[in-house]
């Protein structure tokens, strides 16, 4: 009896020092979600899953979130909350800081498409990427497929005579980056060309590069550089 008691006694502190070990090697990520322009605190929900299969998922509420990254793996994380355009991030275990956890932050903004300009209340300080603006990679032409996108933002500022507006480029970070800091800045130059050419004041559009100085996604995969690619419409005055 007194052997079979010990033998159990074993297994059991194994199988707990098992389960330490795991947990000492979990990376965790974890963040405030805020208002972009108070930052305040957000109520929003946060869903979550593992790439690229998306074999683990989860979803969350509040405005703070945290939750264990398994196996290592990059996660995608999608926040919701009324009245905010949805915000997507990558998040990479190869960013996570000596305590293991991807510190991420969220601030949430105006709604994400010019189109929903009927939604938005236009104060300074809101801004909104322009999902729908395409461009081909490592060039500054604007796709045509564009041009419903861009016709929003036209209305937008015909429907808000005193809004003025600052168009902020940022590309990915790979390759030179004075040749990427050149690029996002031609490329909202030929947005800015764009809604003047549709008799927008050329005084009411501003433009600002970043270049890949500002990414969303730090990972070093395309899904990343994707994310990063985006021209960011800012509201500067209304």
């Amino acid at each position: 009896m007194k052997k079979s008691f010990l033998v159990l006694f074993v297994i059991i502190s194994l199988a707990g020092h098992l389960l330490a070990q795991v947990s000492d090697t979990l990376i965790y990520a974890q963040g405030k979600i805020v208002n972009a322009v108070t930052k305040e605190a957000v109520a929003g929900r946060i869903s979550y899953q593992s790439l690229p299969y998306g074999n683990k998922v989860g979803m969350l509420s509040g405005s703070e979130y945290r939750f264990a990254m398994y196996d290592r793996e990059k996660y995608s994380i999608i926040v919701e909350a009324p009245g905010f355009a949805q915000v997507k991030y990558m998040l990479d275990p190869a960013s996570a800081n000596p305590d293991r956890i991807v510190v991420q932050d969220i601030e949430l903004g105006a709604p994400v498409s010019a189109t929903k300009v009927v939604e938005t209340a236009h104060t300074a300080g809101k801004e909104m990427t322009l999902d729908n603006l395409i461009f081909p990679i490592g060039k500054a032409k604007i796709d045509v497929n564009s041009y419903p996108e861009l016709n929003s933002v036209v209305k937008m500022l015909q429907d808000n005579p005193n809004m003025v507006v600052q168009l902020e480029g940022h590309t990915d970070f790979k390759g030179d980056p004075k040749a990427n800091m050149k690029l996002s800045q031609e490329r909202v130059d030929a947005v800015k060309d764009y809604l003047l050419s549709k008799g927008v004041s050329k005084h009411r559009v501003r433009t600002k590069a970043y270049g890949g100085t500002m990414p969303l996604a730090h990972g070093d995969t395309e899904e990343s550089h994707v994310m990063n690619r985006r021209v960011v419409l800012r509201i500067l005055q209304n």
